[in-house]
């Protein structure tokens, strides 16, 4: 069941990628790669809807031995970790290509990497083998690289190459970290239960978790390893934007949890002080650094930074409420982000301009772009934590969670709430509110097949902020499970540490 979600992607792109040029058509293309992603999509949803919620541990396994000289087996399973992440990948991937101009150029390659990534980002979700993981892991980098430098705006090159070294940099810690857990542990395999670094002193463990905090803090990112993103973020085009900010970003702090808190639990509780501050930093600047962007995408971007320092105070936290609050946040995020670039990108097509200073009245019925604005407005309420709307759920939860145990940097993360709020009054009082100018103010008009994306995405952030549910069932027995493995520091622990809360 799982490996459908991998392997039709990637092999769909196979496919695409030979089409011959000349007697296929770029909207035929589309609707190829669209038909494909759909068909993902609904696998999913199956798979969702088999799901046994009850159960904390991997469901629906398969393994295959690859090379057992390697240790690397082709081993897969889905958990409440992984379950919602498969699902907005494959929802997104369908978002991206649908919201794709249908004349893009060099459609075949361009379709083909997206749904290269797609199956490179489930892979990753499913993997139970650390080297397995690691491959599909590296899977999208080329691909992204490519998407951004092929189709992207002016700066693309320098967005491009700058996304490529930090990625590399990322990748080659968490292999180095992965090798060293099986050499010290002396593990026969790669495999997640024959790795047990519980065997290992406290030092050497704090050194190999230090080395995943930095690989997966790269990927999320986390201040300062951050300053690749609102380049590649701003000048990838919309849809790959939307797969970069809604998906890309949550293998980070899935990667983060899984390995993590997931293989590290004896030290998770002296490194949580230190993750819980850097979450609270991370929200702050991201907050910050919003308020004064003039580029409403570079806005976006920089407020992404912002709300995955929540889900590293979830995470550092360690509490049940928190974690479950930590998977609904990511999930949560990827809607919002998405519906927000979606939107960004209309408006620049439309407008032509991205700047504050030039954008006004677009909320005028007669000519702006009525309900583009309303639907900015909702996401920018989603994205501030308004009750109502899935946002909400998600901040209340971490935030909930997390108080107990990190009281002043859920407070700091509360406050960058609170300045969510502010940059995006500014946006939104800018863009569509006002008067527009009589002379230059006819926008062409948005067709219902522009709106569709957004329209979809904004009946989810409503319907899982009314009923939430929906959002938390699927996580919570593995979450309260991972929880369980977190547990005080023995004396012999606390000795072999030089830690200080």
């Amino acid at each position: 069941m799982l490996s459908v979600l991998v392997l039709i992607p990637i092999l769909s792109a196979v496919i695409i990628g030979c089409l011959p040029d000349k007697t296929v058509s770029a909207s035929r293309v589309r609707l190829v790669s669209l038909t494909v992603a759909g068909m993902v999509l609904l696998w999913n949803l199956f798979i969702l809807l088999k799901f046994d919620i009850t159960n904390p541990g991997m469901q629906f396994e398969e393994y295959l031995p690859w090379n057992e000289t390697l240790g690397l087996s082709y081993h897969m399973g889905v958990d409440g970790l992984s379950i919602l992440m498969l699902l907005l990948n494959s929802l997104l991937t369908w978002i991206a290509i649908y919201s794709s101009d249908k004349e893009t150029e060099r459609p075949r390659l361009f379709y083909s990497l997206i749904l290269l990534v797609s199956g490179g980002v489930s892979g990753a979700f499913l993997a139970e083998n650390l080297l397995l993981f690691f491959l599909f892991y590296e899977l999208e980098l080329v691909p992204f690289y490519l998407l951004i430098s092929i189709w992207g705006g002016e700066k693309r090159a320098y967005a491009a190459m700058k996304f490529l070294i930090y990625t590399a940099v990322s990748g080659a810690l968490i292999l180095a970290t992965f090798l060293g857990m099986v050499f010290l542990t002396g593990a026969s395999s790669f495999a997640f239960d024959a790795v047990s670094t519980q065997t290992l002193s406290a030092g050497l463990q704090l050194l190999l978790l230090g080395g995943i905090v930095l690989g997966f803090g790269i990927k999320i990112p986390l201040v300062p390893f951050h300053t690749w993103l609102p380049d590649a973020y701003v000048e990838a085009s919309a849809p790959i934007a939307i797969l970069l900010g809604g998906v890309l970003a949550k293998l980070g702090t899935y990667g983060l949890l899984r390995f993590g808190l997931g293989m590290f639990p004896q030290v998770w509780p002296v490194v949580g002080p230190t993750l819980a501050i850097w979450g609270a930093v991370s929200a702050i600047y991201g907050a910050v650094v919003a308020i004064a962007q003039t580029d409403i995408k570079r806005m976006v971007a920089y407020s992404s930074i912002g709300h995955m320092g929540y889900v590293l105070l979830a995470g550092a936290s360690g509490t049940a409420l928190a974690l479950v609050g930590a998977v609904a946040q990511m999930f949560s995020h990827g809607l919002i982000l998405a519906i927000l670039f979606h939107l960004v990108g209309v408006v620049e097509a439309k407008v032509g301009t991205r700047e504050l200073d030039k954008l006004n009245g677009l909320m005028s019925p007669i000519r702006g772009l009525p309900l583009i604005s309303a639907l900015l407005v909702l996401s920018g309420m989603a994205s501030a934590g308004i009750p109502g709307l899935t946002g909400f759920v998600a901040e209340f939860l971490v935030f909930q969670g997390s108080f107990s145990v990190f009281p002043l940097s859920t407070l700091l993360c509360v406050a960058s709430s609170g300045l969510t709020a502010v940059y995006f009054v500014i946006l939104l009082n800018r863009t569509c509110f006002g008067k527009l100018d009589n002379k230059l103010a006819y926008y062409p008009k948005v067709i219902w097949a522009e709106k569709i994306p957004a329209l979809i995405l904004a009946a989810l952030i409503v319907f899982l902020g009314v009923q939430p549910t929906w959002l938390v069932r699927w996580s919570e027995p593995t979450t309260t499970a991972m929880v369980a493995s977190i547990y005080p520091l023995d004396k012999t622990i606390v000795s072999q540490v030089t830690v200080r809360y």
